[in-house]
């Protein structure tokens, strides 16, 4: 298990590729970098959205 996160979320492998670079260059022109309102922060759900329906009856997905 340990070894299959490892391998998940290895940073390293992806941070020399040329066609994700481009994408990273292409979203950070396409969108300011700016604090968000308060307002704003209401919005986010940094660990995923809940389905209440399944909390309701008792399982998960």
């Amino acid at each position: 298990m340990e070894n299959t996160l490892s391998t998940l979320f290895d940073f390293q492998r992806f941070e020399g590729n040329a066609d994700l670079q481009l994408i990273i260059n292409a979203v950070h022109s396409k969108y300011a970098m700016r604090e968000l309102s308060v307002d704003e922060m209401d919005f986010i759900a940094a660990a995923g959205v809940p389905d209440l329906t399944a909390i309701k009856k008792g399982y998960s997905k």
